[in-house]
Formats: C-alpha cells, sequence, structure tokens
C-alpha cells in the first residue's frame, strides 16, 4: 500500500477518465476570455465603476489587471506541478491540508453558482430584446424571462454535457462575435468624436484617464477595484479544463496569462471609446445617468451606429455580443464548477457520483447535471424575491468569493514552492514575490468588500434585512447571501466529514499523493 510522507495510508482512487489532449492552446485562450464574458461584465459594470472614478475608469481597469495577472502566474506555476482539474482544492489540500483545500473548492462552486441566475436573466431579456418584445425584456422579474433563463440553463448544460470539444468550437463561434462587435463598437465611438459627429456630451480623450493619482479617494479607488476585480474573474476556466488539454502541465497556465493580458486590451479599448463618446453626464446616454446604469451597452448602441437600415442591423447585432456572451458566460461557468466537484469526488471529498463521467462524451455526468438542476432551484425564487433584486445582490457576492480563492491559489503557489524560491531569480519571482502580492491585493479587496456588503450604509447591496432580535442589525443583502453560501458550505463540509472521513484524514490527497489523471 502506498504511503505519504505524513505515514498516512492512501486510498487509490479511480482515474477521473475526462478526454485529455482534447484542447490546444487557442481553444484554452478562447475558453479563459469567454468565461469572463467581457461584454456582459462591461454591460453590466462600466456606469458603476464610473459613479466611483468617472474619466479614470481606464486607470482602474489597469490597477485590476495587476492582481489578477499576478494571481494567474501562481495559477500556471501550480499548474505545472499538479495538473488537476481541481485547481484550488487540489493544490490547496496539498499545500495547507484538507480543511483549506476544501474550503477553496466550495468558494469555487459558490461563485459559480451564485452568477448564473445573473447569467440566465440577462439571457432571457436579451432574448426578447432581440426580438423587439422590449415590454417584456426591460421586464427582469418577468415570468417570460424566467422561463427562457430555465431553458438557457438547460441548453447550456447539456452542450457542456455533450463534451468538452462540442463546447470549445461553440465558445470560438460566440466570441467571435463578441470581440468583432465591441471592436466595430469601439472604433465607430472613437472616429465619430474624432470627426465631430458626437453627442453634446462627448470629450477627447485624454492620456490623464490613465493616471492612478486622481481617483477621488481611497473608498472611491477600492469600489471600483472591487468591481473591475470581477469583470476579469473567470479566465481561471482555461486552467480547470487543464487535464482535457495537450501539454496539461503547460498549455492551460501560457492560456490563463495570456486571457488576461487579452482581456485588458480589450476593456481599455471598450473604456476609452464609451467614455469619450457618451461622457459621464446624467441625463441622456451620459454614463453617470442611472437609468443607464444596468445596461451601458445596449444603451449607447443605438446612439453610436445611429438609425436608418446599418445603424439599426448594427445595434441588433450589439444586443446579440450582449446575449452571446452571456451564452459564453453561462457554458463557461459551468464547466469549472463541473470539474471542481469532479475532482473533489475522486478524491473522495463528495460523494463518489460527482466522479461519474459519460462513457462517450467523457464528461462529468452527474456534476454537470447537478450544477445546472441547482442553479435553476436557485434562480427560480431570485427571480421573484424583491422584484429580482437579489440576483444583484448575488452577483455583488461573488466579490468576496472571488478573492477568497484567487488570493487562496496565489498563496498556495508560495507555500507550495518555499523551499525552492530562492534557487534562482526566476522562481523567487515567479512563484513567490509577484503571487504574494497578488494575494494580498485580493484579501484586501476581498475584506473590503465583506464590510461594505455588511454596511447598508454603503449603497453596495439592493436589498437588506434586520435582524428581529437583538441588536437588531440592518444588513445587506449581498452580506446575507454571503453568509449563508458559507453556512451551506459548513454544512455540506460537516456531512462529508461524518460520512466519508478519508480525505479529511489525509487518506486520499497530500502532497505526495500521485495526481489523478485522464485515462490514456
Amino acid at each position: 500500500m502506498a504511503t505519504t510522507a505524513s505515514t498516512q495510508p492512501v486510498e487509490q482512487a479511480a482515474e477521473k477518465g475526462l478526454k485529455s489532449g482534447a484542447l490546444g492552446l487557442v481553444s484554452s485562450v478562447v475558453i479563459g476570455v469567454a468565461s469572463t464574458a467581457p461584454a456582459y461584465s462591461l454591460a453590466a459594470t462600466l456606469a458603476f465603476v464610473v459613479a466611483l472614478v468617472g474619466f479614470h475608469a481606464p486607470s482602474v481597469a489597469i490597477l485590476a489587471f495587476v492582481p489578477m495577472l499576478f494571481c494567474s502566474i501562481g495559477y500556471s506555476e501550480l499548474n505545472k506541478a499538479d495538473p488537476d482539474c481541481g485547481t484550488t482544492f487540489t493544490w490547496a489540500t496539498r499545500a495547507f491540508g484538507p480543511k483549506t483545500g476544501w474550503a477553496g473548492g466550495w468558494g469555487i462552486v459558490a461563485a459559480d453558482i451564485l452568477v448564473m441566475a445573473s447569467l440566465a436573466q440577462v439571457a432571457g431579456q436579451y432574448v426578447f430584446l432581440l426580438v423587439g418584445a422590449d415590454g417584456i425584456g426591460t421586464n427582469p422579474a418577468s415570468g417570460w424571462v424566467l422561463l427562457v433563463g430555465i431553458i438557457w440553463i438547460i441548453a447550456m448544460t447539456y452542450i457542456c454535457y455533450r463534451g468538452i470539444e462540442v463546447s470549445a468550437n461553440f465558445q470560438k463561434a460566440l466570441l467571435s462575435v463578441e470581440v468583432v462587435m465591441l471592436l466595430v463598437l469601439s472604433v465607430t465611438a472613437l472616429v465619430r468624436v474624432g470627426t465631430g459627429h458626437h453627442p453634446a456630451g462627448s470629450v477627447h480623450p485624454s492620456l490623464s484617464w490613465l493616471s492612478p493619482f486622481h481617483l477621488g479617494g481611497i473608498q472611491a479607488f477600492v469600489g471600483g477595484l472591487v468591481l473591475m476585480l470581477f469583470i476579469y474573474w473567470g479566465w481561471d476556466t482555461a486552467v480547470s479544463v487543464n487535464e482535457e488539454t495537450k501539454d496539461k502541465n503547460k498549455t492551460p497556465g501560457q492560456a490563463a496569462i495570456i486571457s488576461t493580458v487579452l482581456l485588458l486590451v480589450t476593456y481599455a479599448i471598450v473604456i476609452i471609446s464609451v467614455l469619450s463618446f457618451a461622457g459621464i453626464g446624467t441625463t441622456g446616454i451620459g454614463l453617470n445617468n442611472s437609468a443607464n446604469s444596468s445596461d451601458v451597452l445596449s444603451v449607447l448602441g443605438g446612439a453610436i451606429f445611429g438609425g436608418g437600415g446599418l445603424g439599426t442591423f448594427l445595434s441588433r447585432l450589439l444586443i446579440l455580443m450582449v446575449l452571446s456572451s452571456a451564452a459564453a458566460s453561462t457554458q463557461t461557468t459551468i464547466l469549472p464548477t463541473a470539474r471542481t466537484t469532479l475532482s473533489m469526488a475522486a478524491y473522495k471529498a463528495l460523494p463518489k457520483s460527482f466522479a461519474k463521467i459519460h462513457p462517450r462524451y467523457l464528461t462529468p455526468t452527474v456534476s454537470t447535471i447537478v450544477m445546472g438542476v441547482v442553479s435553476i432551484a436557485l434562480y427560480v425564487p431570485m427571480n421573484y424575491i424583491s422584484g429580482g433584486n437579489v440576483i444583484a445582490d448575488a452577483v455583488t457576492s461573488i466579490g468576496f468569493y472571488i478573492a477568497f480563492y484567487y488570493g487562496l491559489t496565489a498563496f498556495t503557489c508560495i507555500w507550495y514552492y518555499r523551499k525552492g524560491l530562492t534557487s534562482s531569480a526566476r522562481d523567487l519571482w515567479m512563484r513567490g514575490i509577484l503571487p504574494l502580492l497578488g494575494g494580498l491585493i485580493m484579501y484586501a479587496a476581498g475584506a473590503y468588500s465583506l464590510w461594505e456588503d455588511w454596511d447598508v450604509g454603503t449603497g453596495n447591496s439592493y436589498t437588506s434585512l434586520k435582524l428581529p432580535f437583538y441588536p437588531n442589525w440592518h444588513i445587506g443583502g449581498a452580506f446575507m447571501i454571503i453568509f449563508l453560501s458559507g453556512v451551506a458550505g459548513l454544512l455540506a463540509f460537516a456531512y462529508m466529514r461524518l460520512t466519508a472521513p478519508a480525505y479529511f484524514r489525509k487518506e486520499t490527497l497530500t502532497r505526495a499523493t500521485p495526481t489523478l489523471v485522464p485515462d490514456k
């Protein structure tokens, strides 16, 4: 029987059975970029960032890129040693032990499930906006929107169920539409500003927009930074599909780093062009007009492209772009969650049924289906409670979990390689200093966002709860979602520890345990 360095017996778990070598570098980068849903993220977030930092939104986008890049370096370095689809769960377990690893896995699952309701709602609304049914499309709590959102989750779950190659090819088509339309939107807006064919509130771009020294105070800066961290979130999906990637020790990490760089370029171009064209006024298409805050891009489409046949066509195509962005993100949210729970089950940290693989498609079956079912089960009540505002709070609460598991991965990298950090300057920077900085920034942002979510006075939550008992605190809805998600995680942790203690006794996964990889 194999033994670990800690002399604990190691149970031999079955190989995961995923389809190895199915993805190349291009497909991995596509999945990494598409997972962030650039169009959807910008449409839903940019106005709130502008409200905090005004014309300095591009500089905040650049600053938010820094911790993301540093954390992606940590992912890349860990993947070289252990290309396991469990990513944070597996790596943190090896470095810090089962409790920390399990918490990291739950952080991924919680963040992904919480965002699904928002993605389904956006998809449901945009389907009706695309066909001109604006009365339904502008009502997020509509029963028709709910129905289409449910169908949407089912469809994306089925695509993920059918195979990683089908998913990757579908992503390429969706991302092509998204990137082309973002580029067309940006170029058109800048050309109109440059040639004088622009609205009264337009402003010529300035290098001062890239300066981080006039952001309006620490609260505005950190608030904008937390929001910008959300729009970068998702590139780690490229690493979550590492076991299905060619050259799995190298390609996924490269894809993660390349994805963050491509996102920086995309966001910088779009934000500068939109700021320049729309301005930051409080009326009309101004980005500080509260009527535009929930969907900047569709509002600007008609103004940028104008009327007439071509303008109307491009405006509709812009709506299709946000719809395809939501579709891509829905799909690539299911992918990492299913693979995280698959890995957790393979190492006996979740029920063994989650480790089942389809004999033909070589994809996680139970993990994928459960992800879809749980997402629908949460989406339905969220759609009706407080007119759908709970969904907005769920998206806000995700920032905490993103910071938690990204930061944990960065710290894991340092601890995992701690004995060899001084062997070369390259190792010191790539496995030590840069991940450390990324993790510290992530945890500082997470702590700040947790406080804002708790305090109703910050206006960070769309709903709130007043405790019916002493001390009668008035708590933000986003904080309550974080708290309840954490409680659910603790209950699941306790259940598994009582019913399947092998993982928690370090019998299935330690630093010395061989990586469970796909069958060849």
